[in-house]
């Protein structure tokens, strides 16, 4: 995908005043955090103002331990073009590894974004989309469902993100652990069950859990086709609105012509019905 990236603050538009909020820009590299991955991309929408302009979050996926913003950059571009009233965030976080592993300090970086972006200087308001993908899609249900206090984050687009790890499919199965050895560290789920439930997003669904959407492939390698309903079995018990498809003889996202049109189209509306 196209990447999305210049120099450190730099901003694309009229002027030279980041914080008029009359302009457009688009500043990329914005620091929230001391640490080199702690950047964000952002499209700031002309006219905007703290109580109308909502915002969309993008959060990348590579299995907690890879990825970056560049991977959204085409989702990036879609949603200024489609929603050119609202605002994008697109986050790059630090990365996880067996010592020093994806949770907590993922989840904390979304919340440092997003306390960023709450800065009266953005002239944005407190109403959030997020949307994520595999390991993206994770931290976004789990962000949502169990850390955002506030009830800020109003809907959720979740692509192939694992649900629950306490599934035997994943707790059973010895390929998965290179990569949840990333988001855990070196803890299986035998030596800490409560942790892994604490890292399960459908183990933190409530009835004020925001409407989620969500998307998977039955032939997936990466993600047991169970987490499907797990997840939605965990949302329809909370009373949570739910939409979820499972695309036939697609795997971690690569859907064909079809299911993409698809996909585009059920998103488009989900959004357009609750954001």
């Amino acid at each position: 995908m196209t990447a999305v990236s210049c120099q450190k603050n730099s901003t694309s538009g009229n002027g030279s005043n980041l914080y008029d909020s009359a302009t457009a820009y688009t500043p990329t590299n914005i620091s929230y955090g001391d640490d080199p991955r702690q950047i964000m991309d952002v499209y700031l929408p002309a006219h905007r103002s703290s109580g109308l302009t909502k915002v969309f979050v993008l959060i990348h996926g590579g299995g907690w331990s890879e990825g970056d913003k560049s991977d959204f950059g085409d989702l990036f571009n879609a949603l200024k073009g489609l929603y050119p009233d609202h605002a994008i965030v697109n986050l790059d976080y630090r990365l996880g590894t067996s010592t020093r592993p994806g949770y907590p300090k993922q989840i904390n970086d979304i919340q440092s974004a997003i306390d960023q972006i709450q800065l009266a200087k953005y002239s944005l308001s407190k109403q959030y989309f997020l949307l994520g993908a595999s390991a993206g899609g994770h931290l976004a249900m789990l962000y949502a469902y169990a850390f955002d206090d506030h009830h800020y984050v109003k809907g959720i687009c979740n692509t192939v993100g694992p649900s629950d790890l306490t599934d035997p499919a994943y707790t059973d199965n010895i390929l998965y652990w290179p990569i949840l050895i990333n988001l855990f560290g070196n803890v299986t789920y035998i030596q800490n069950p409560t942790l892994y439930e604490e890292v399960s997003p459908a183990k933190r669904v409530t009835p004020s859990s925001p409407p989620t959407i969500s998307f998977y492939g039955d032939s997936d390698p990466l993600i047991p086709s169970s987490q499907m309903g797990r997840l939605q079995d965990a949302l329809q018990v909370k009373g949570v609105y739910h939409e979820a498809t499972m695309y036939n003889g697609a795997g971690h996202g690569n859907w064909n012509p079809t299911q993409t049109q698809d996909y585009v189209t059920k998103i488009a509306n989900f959004i357009n019905s609750y954001f």
